[in-house]
């Protein structure tokens, strides 16, 4: 952090908000925060044109089910919504795990920061944009000149992190396993049904 704060020019304080306001990306490393030098060298480049281009805000919300949790899409929205410090562009909804890439409401966010269309990703937490990789996107948008703004940004690390990650993927395995054994057991009841239709039929 101290070599951070001396390339930038700022205090250690200022450094400390915007690593919370997701302006800066950062890793946590015990119970310290580590900053990238490219990242800080982008936003040493950034600092000057900034403040002269327009808050255009996107907001992010995902829920895992492809039915119904219309209400957690609706809370999701409404807490970015009224902290808005800018132009509200639009409100993208999403619905699919977080390990998924290739997501179709991902894949617009990724179009309108890649076209400028928006200065700012915001969500109410990281895991709503990304399971894994949001410290890649934050990258991403940075190279577009548009950052991302996590409401609720993770405070844990270490262990605590890492159980998190873990939990998520057994969880999200899980799921997949029992779709997978719905799924054949919605085959082997129409394979039954038909046979008993055919045997019906012959007879």
């Amino acid at each position: 952090m101290s070599k951070a704060v001396k390339r930038l020019g700022i205090h250690s304080m200022t450094l400390c908000q915007w690593a919370v306001d997701g302006k800066v990306p950062f890793v946590w490393v015990g119970r310290e925060r580590r900053f990238s030098s490219v990242d800080v060298e982008n936003m040493k480049r950034g600092s000057g044109s900034a403040t002269s281009r327009p808050r255009r805000e996107v907001l992010y919300v995902r829920v895992s089910g492809s039915n119904g949790q219309e209400s957690s899409l609706l809370a999701q929205e409404e807490e970015p919504r009224a902290t808005s410090a800018g132009e509200v562009v639009k409100v993208v909804r999403d619905r699919g795990s977080g390990l998924r890439e290739n997501r179709p409401g991902l894949n617009r966010v990724l179009a309108m920061v890649s076209d400028g269309s928006v200065s700012v990703v915001r969500v109410t937490h990281e895991d709503r944009l990304a399971r894994f990789g949001v410290g890649w996107l934050r990258r991403l948008f940075a190279v577009y000149g548009a950052s991302l703004e996590v409401l609720y940004p993770k405070k844990s690390g270490g262990r605590d992190e890492l159980l998190e990650d873990f939990v998520s993927l057994v969880t999200t395995f899980a799921g997949r396993l029992y779709g997978m054994r719905s799924a054949e057991a919605r085959e082997r009841l129409l394979a039954e049904t038909g046979q008993c239709a055919e045997d019906g039929g012959g007879r």
